[in-house]
């Protein structure tokens, strides 16, 4: 009975040796020509609150903590930046059209007010103490992304900001 034990960890211990040298590829992109700042003013403020909270997940730029290299852990990060991206992606913001631009920061207001964004699984453990947003934190992004529909609403005809529906 030992000896099946000693067996299974041995294989466990080796695979998870061999899962090291299988990566994904690093979000590291620097690539800034339709980032959401070559459009729209961001308050520092706001920045720096959505550099430290969002970007990881939802740009071309993620800052990888230092357990970030260990497998499978940098699968499971990963597929969090890649479904984040999916969602929004703040790097390609301006490519979309106008009205997908619109409906995203309406998505920002409601995500940010309901608590679903940041994700908790970002700040569990005190990990990543930038993105546990406070009250006062959460409304200034909200704000901003309110100004923002604004100032599109005052920028282009109210048709060109509502997404049409798919057939």
């Amino acid at each position: 009975m030992k000896s099946k034990t000693s067996l299974l960890l041995i294989i466990i211990l080796a695979a998870l040796v061999l899962i090291q040298f299988f990566r994904p590829e690093k979000n590291e992109g620097s690539d800034t020509e339709y980032a959401l700042s070559t459009k729209y003013k961001i308050p520092g403020s706001v920045n720096e609150i959505m550099t430290g909270a969002c970007y990881d997940c939802h740009s071309n730029k993620t800052n990888y903590p230092w357990y970030a290299g260990i497998q499978p852990v940098a699968w499971w990060l990963d597929s969090h930046i890649q479904d984040g991206k999916r969602h929004l992606n703040f790097s390609d913001f301006t490519r979309m059209p106008i009205a997908r631009q619109n409906h995203k920061f309406e998505e920002i207001i409601e995500t940010v007010e309901e608590g679903e964004m940041p994700l908790p699984s970002y700040t569990w453990l005190g990990m990543h103490p930038e993105a546990d947003l406070t009250e006062p934190q959460r409304t200034e992004i909200i704000n901003w992304a309110k100004w923002q529909m604004a100032d599109l609403k005052k920028q282009y005809p109210p048709d060109s900001l509502v997404m049409k529906r798919r057939q």
